[in-house]
């Protein structure tokens, strides 16, 4: 346990100090794109691909899983979380790591395929000590709204999760999720909103957590700076809307798992961070997250990492 401390901490010092270096480096550099140069079954749209750069939005950066835009870009996304849960929480404090990567690939120009949750997840608290790969997720996004002239996008979503966790604690219900975006930009300020509804499959079994369905909803807005660097800010809410038969744990801890939960355990956080562009097509993004509301959840403090490659 210790060397995957030393390791968590080495990656954590060595990716700060690369999104600072390099949003200060004078080297070329482009937004991150939000269009597809790579299209599977038609040619890529013309009309995103002259976007200018100062229009670009940022990708979502805090909750990975759930935090969605409303263009099709065909890229990887690789994410690094360190969880930190408060020590009157229900599990008695300690943290969590997550290692995870996303691959998006657009269809057509307005349809997208998204692989938007694996990874592996290691927890050290009072109460848990486990580690183990994550549930398995995909769905599909079509871009239905595509205003380049006035920078508007909306987009709607469906997807599964498969109950594919390596351990006991980690395994969860199959779970559907729905979900919309809308994106407004103005110049070199980009606002965008995304709204989730989960589906549990089955409510009267649990294999891990919880069997809840949850409603969450997210905020999001960039500015451009230059094109080596945008800072960004988020508000993420979290409510739940059916306990299901799992004893509530007070949502909403790692939104890795289902943690089941009470209705009336609100949680609402912020997310303040960045994103630099060291190259073409490539973005370093990091954020720190903690909670604006005062319940006594499972939302200690959270920092997000992540790399994305655009094609």
């Amino acid at each position: 346990m210790k060397s995957i401390t030393s390791i968590v901490r080495w990656s954590r010092m060595t990716l700060m100090g690369l999104v600072a270096l390099l949003s200060c480096l004078m080297i070329r550099a482009s937004a991150d794109a939000q269009h597809a140069d790579y299209v599977l079954f038609s040619d890529p749209n013309p009309r995103a691909a002259q976007v200018p750069d100062e229009q670009k939005h940022v990708h979502p950066l805090t909750s990975p899983y759930y935090n969605e835009d409303s263009f099709v870009t065909t890229d990887v996304r690789v994410w690094f979380l360190h969880h930190d849960f408060p020590k009157s929480s229900a599990i008695g404090g300690g943290t969590a790591q997550v290692y995870a990567a996303q691959i998006r690939v657009a269809l057509t120009e307005k349809l997208q395929l998204v692989a938007y949750k694996d990874g592996y997840i290691d927890w050290d608290t009072a109460a848990i000590s486990d580690s183990g790969y994550n549930d398995i997720a995909a769905g599909l996004k079509w871009n239905f709204i595509q205003d380049w002239d006035n920078q508007f996008h909306a987009a709607v979503g469906v997807g599964y999760e498969l109950s594919t966790g390596s351990s006991s604690t980690l395994n969860d219900d199959d779970e559907w999720r729905f979900w919309a975006s809308i994106n407004k930009g103005y110049d070199r300020l980009h606002l965008g909103a995304n709204v989730n509804h989960h589906i549990a499959d089955d409510k009267s079994d649990s294999k891990g957590f919880g069997n809840s369905d949850t409603l969450d909803w997210h905020l999001h807005a960039d500015y451009y700076i230059c094109k080596f660097f945008s800072p960004v800010v988020e508000i993420n809410g979290f409510h739940t809307t059916n306990e299901g038969s799992t004893a509530p744990l007070l949502f909403s801890g790692v939104d890795v798992v289902n943690l089941g939960g009470g209705k009336s355990e609100d949680v609402v956080t912020i997310g303040l961070g960045g994103e630099a562009r060291p190259a073409e097509n490539v973005a370093i993004r990091a954020a720190y997250e903690m909670p604006l509301t005062d319940q006594n959840d499972l939302f200690g403090y959270r920092w997000t990492f992540s790399l994305i490659w655009s094609f």
